[in-house]
């Protein structure tokens, strides 16, 4: 049940469009003074140190991260994403920066941070990780628990507004089911507040079937962002991945209808499409 490192995956397309989404969301909800609680449902180890036997021996970070490590176009979204990354590190591409430590850069001094990591060994190496390398260690909580119920016993948070990724390795079947069960429920609970949802593509009637889902249950306001570096298939594995965004900021759209094709230009084979859409409205 515990099997899932996702040091052998950091810093691939699929954290690109997770962590871009990620960071634009944040940027938009940090322009207001008031504080914000950022939720992360399965937090990993915070950071990746792209030189270890994992990441290695997949190399995934050589079809992401690394072919937009000397980017020099003029898409402000991701050329902040990519100078968000050089920010820890040096001259060349050592460490690629989890969703906790994405989250840190951005966040502020009266910002609370919840992270949930049920991986013994990852939760140790997060909770050092957030010791060594967040801005704000007072502001952090990492929990060595499950993050579906932690999430639930979080909202609605104490100051009103949140910013939750919920981002599972789909290594359970029914964690699709799961994730919008508990997004459903948090919902009813903190309706105001935004969700993000991460997601592979490995089989495409299983996110039909979340979206699908998410839309029945009556839910406002959700968008879906996603970057294919190829065309769906029974065979490849994953050759998709995507973010769905309830309550999401205002010009949150219109940065991914921006960014979404040049990634597909720079990341995707022949075969690669993007999707950019609202699936329900206000």
């Amino acid at each position: 049940m515990l099997s899932y490192r996702h040091s052998f995956h950091a810093g691939n397309p699929a954290d690109v469009i997770k962590h871009l989404v990620l960071a634009e969301t944040l940027s938009y909800l940090t322009q207001k003074d008031k504080p914000l609680e950022y939720i992360d449902t399965h937090s990993g180890v915070g950071m990746y140190a792209l030189d270890t036997a994992e990441s290695q021996k997949t190399q995934e970070y050589l079809l992401g991260i690394d072919k937009l490590w000397q980017y020099s176009g003029d898409n402000t979204a991701l050329a902040n994403y990519v100078s968000l990354v050089k920010g820890f590190n040096k001259k060349e591409l050592a460490f690629y920066p989890g969703s906790p430590m994405v989250a840190d850069a951005l966040l502020r001094k009266q910002d609370k941070r919840w992270m949930f990591e049920l991986h013994p060994q990852d939760f140790n190496f997060l909770s050092k990780n957030i010791e060594a390398l967040s801005h704000s260690r007072k502001q952090s909580r990492v929990r060595k628990e499950d993050g579906f119920k932690g999430l639930i016993g979080l909202v609605p948070v104490q100051a009103k507004r949140a910013c939750v990724l919920i981002d599972p390795p789909y290594e359970i079947k029914s964690d699709y089911e799961k994730v919008v069960k508990t997004v459903v429920k948090a919902h009813k609970r903190f309706a105001t507040g935004t969700y993000m949802i991460w997601y592979p593509v490995v089989d495409r009637t299983r996110i039909d079937k979340m979206e699908q889902d998410l839309i029945d249950a009556g839910i406002k306001r959700i968008q879906l962002f996603e970057l294919a570096t190829s065309a769906d298939s029974d065979e490849r594995g994953m050759t998709a991945s995507g973010m769905i965004v309830i309550n999401p900021p205002w010009l949150l759209k219109d940065a991914m209808s921006s960014v979404l094709p040049e990634l597909v230009s720079l990341l995707s084979d022949a075969s690669g499409f993007y999707r950019c859409e609202e699936l329900v409205g206000e």
